[in-house]
C-alpha cells in the first residue's frame, strides 16, 4: 500500500474499499458470464445480462449507507445488490429458479431482486414501477423524520414512462429523500438512444425542482462522488437527485435477444475499449494498489466461489408443487384462502 492521496483517498475512500469495489465489479462480471454459459447449456433458463454496468452499479452502492437505506433495484443490477450484501449463492439459487432463493422462491424470473434483511425492495416486470415505491419509502422516511434514503434504478428507456414522472413530480414536491440514478446503457433493448430521448434524461429533474446530473458510467469514482453527494442532499432535507449514469450494454439485453440484428460488431468492440471494470483494475495499478498476479489470484478465487454457488443451486430441490399458492394467498380461520 502507498500513503500518497489519490483521488479516492480525496474521496474519503481508503485503498482497502477501493480495491473492494473492483473486487465486487469483477465478480458481477464473472457471474454474468456464467450464468449466460449456464443458459446456453440449458441448465437455467433465462438471463437478463448486465455486462458493462457492474461500475456504476458497484459504485453506487459503496456511496450509500448499506445499514440503513433502502434500494429499489433493476433486473441488470447484480452488481449493486452484491455490494449491498447478497451472495453468489442466494443468486444462483434464483437463477436455477429453486425453493432456497431468498428473493422470491424460485417463483419469479431472476433480476426481481428482495431481500427484507438487506432493504431490497423486489420490483414486478413491468419495467418503472419501481419508482413510485422508492417515492413511497421516501415520504416514510421524512414523516418518521429519519435519516435513510431510497434508492432506486433504471433504464433510460424507462424515464418515458409514467411511473418515473409521476414519482419524480411527487418526490420535487415533497422534497423526499430519494436518489434516482438512470443506467443510460443507450438501448432499450433494441431501440437506441437517438429514438428514445431528444436530449438528456438527466435535464428533465429542471421540469420537477430538483438537481440533475450526468456521469461518466464507466468511471466508479465519478458515480461514488455523485451518489454521496446526492445522499448528503437528501438526508440534509435538500430533496432528490436525478443521476444519469452515462454506459453501454456490452452484451446482448438478455439470453433471448441477438443484440447484432439492431447494432454492428464494430459499434460494441469499441465500447469494449471503455469498459469500466478494465478501467478500475489499471486505476489501481496505477495507484500501487493491485498488479496482475494479485488480479489472477483473485479471478480464480472467484471462480471456485462461483463453481460452489453454481453446484449447489444445481443440487438444491426445486419449489414443491403444493407449496404454489405459498405466500400468495393469506389462510382464513376456516382453513380457506382469501
Amino acid at each position: 500500500m502507498t500513503s500518497k492521496q489519490y483521488k479516492h483517498n480525496e474521496l474519503g475512500l481508503s485503498d482497502g474499499q477501493v480495491i473492494d469495489m473492483y473486487k465486487y465489479m469483477l465478480l458481477a462480471r464473472k457471474f454474468d458470464e456464467r450464468c449466460m454459459l449456464l443458459q446456453r447449456a440449458g441448465k437455467i433458463n433465462f438471463h437478463v445480462s448486465g455486462i458493462g454496468q457492474e461500475t456504476a452499479q458497484v459504485a453506487a452502492a459503496f456511496a450509500l449507507d448499506r445499514e440503513k437505506d433502502y434500494f429499489l433495484p433493476y433486473y441488470r443490477d447484480y452488481g449493486f445488490v452484491m455490494a449491498v450484501g447478497m451472495t453468489p449463492r442466494e443468486l444462483m439459487l434464483s437463477a436455477f429458479a429453486k425453493a432456497e432463493d431468498p428473493n422470491s422462491g424460485g417463483r419469479q424470473m431472476p433480476g426481481h431482486f428482495g431481500s427484507k434483511r438487506l432493504r431490497i425492495v423486489t420490483g414486478s416486470s413491468p419495467v418503472t414501477t419501481q419508482v413510485p415505491h422508492a417515492v413511497g419509502f421516501a415520504l416514510a422516511a421524512k414523516m418518521q423524520k429519519k435519516d435513510f434514503v431510497s434508492f432506486v434504478t433504471f433504464g433510460e428507456g424507462s424515464s418515458n414512462q409514467g411511473d418515473f414522472h409521476e414519482g419524480s413530480n411527487f418526490a420535487g414536491v415533497h422534497k423526499l429523500p430519494v436518489i434516482i440514478m438512470v443506467e443510460n446503457n443507450q438501448y432499450a433493448i433494441s431501440v437506441p438512444i437517438h429514438k428514445q430521448l431528444s436530449g438528456k434524461v438527466s435535464d428533465r429533474a429542471l421540469g420537477y425542482g430538483f438537481p440533475g446530473i450526468r456521469v461518466d458510467g464507466n468511471d466508479a469514482l465519478a458515480v461514488y462522488a455523485a451518489v454521496k453527494e446526492a445522499r448528503e442532499r437528501a438526508v440534509a432535507g435538500e430533496g432528490p437527485t436525478l443521476i444519469e449514469a452515462m454506459m453501454y450494454r456490452l452484451s446482448p439485453h438478455s439470453t433471448s435477444d441477438n443484440d447484432l440484428a439492431y447494432r454492428t460488431k464494430e459499434e460494441v468492440e469499441e465500447n469494449w475499449k471503455k469498459d469500466g471494470l478494465a478501467k478500475m483494475k489499471q486505476y489501481l495499478i496505477d495507484c500501487g494498489l493491485w498488479d496482475e498476479e494479485r488480479d489472477a489470484d483473485l479471478a480464480a478465487q472467484l471462480s471456485m466461489e462461483l463453481k460452489e454457488a453454481t453446484e449447489y443451486a444445481d443440487n438444491a430441490p426445486f419449489p414443491k408443487p403444493e407449496d404454489t399458492l405459498l405466500h400468495v394467498y393469506a389462510d382464513d380461520e376456516s382453513g380457506g384462502k382469501h
